[in-house]
């Protein structure tokens, strides 16, 4: 059938499906035909398009712990809950114990618990294991009395590409080190990046982290995404 001119206008406009205005600035969330999408201040963040270098995120971290011996059900804290595809892939794997979530936009942890994208993390919230912290991760790994086994990053675009204001201080040697007080000794530190960042390899390796390397992760287009691992200090 012959797509009419408004079934092409409903298409190719994003339809706002909600906006708020929080602490940080302005997030929305738009449908954009069968994508969900996360808007922060006016910049695209993520979607719900594909979600593997998400996944992958949590998997290098397993991984990682995996190849120092592993150990029994592992706690992860994941910062950044986006559109729930890494606290999704963590919840489905048996291996992980206690799986945290960081979250510091309210609008959306609402719209996962009752919103558009429960479709997507209801079943790892319903996991006993899971669960979501409403807090600033830079303040919660400075103050938490709570350690993990790993810490998956996915806050932002990135170390070099930060869109809110305030979050490229966690990739700066005081965020860094509050990353290392919230692991345990071997613990793991992932960082999902849309892009490779040899400045911040040298950054963890200044602030004491350990077995730094970068994994490439393809895309459908353009540069990959990477993940930048790397073993606590102590």
């Amino acid at each position: 059938m012959p797509i009419t001119s408004h079934d092409s206008h409903d298409y190719d406009i994003p339809e706002v499906l909600d906006r708020r205005e929080g602490p940080h600035g302005e997030v929305v969330l738009r449908r954009h035909g069968a994508l969900l999408q996360i808007i922060a201040n006016g910049c695209f963040l993520m979607d719900t398009s594909d979600g593997r270098s998400e996944r992958r995120l949590v998997d290098a971290a397993a991984d990682a712990l995996a190849a120092h011996g592993g150990r029994r059900a592992p706690h992860l804290l994941i910062g950044g809950l986006g559109v729930g595809f890494s606290l999704a892939h963590a919840a489905a794997d048996p291996r992980w114990g206690r799986i945290a979530v960081v979250e510091r936009e309210r609008a959306v942890i609402d719209w996962h618990r009752e919103g558009p994208l429960a479709t997507l993390s209801a079943e790892a919230l319903a996991d006993p294991r899971a669960e979501i912290v409403e807090a600033d991760l830079v303040r919660y790994v400075n103050e938490t009395s709570d350690t993990y086994d790993a810490l998956c990053l996915d806050i932002d675009n990135g170390p070099g590409w930060t869109v809110t204001e305030g979050n490229d201080g966690l990739y700066a040697p005081a965020g860094l080190a509050g990353c290392a007080r919230v692991l345990r000794a071997g613990g793991v530190l992932a960082v999902w990046s849309a892009q490779p960042s040899p400045e911040f390899e040298e950054t963890l390796r200044n602030a004491g982290f350990q077995q730094v390397r970068t994994e490439e992760i393809p895309v459908a287009r353009g540069v990959p995404d990477v993940v930048h691992l790397a073993v606590g200090p102590g």
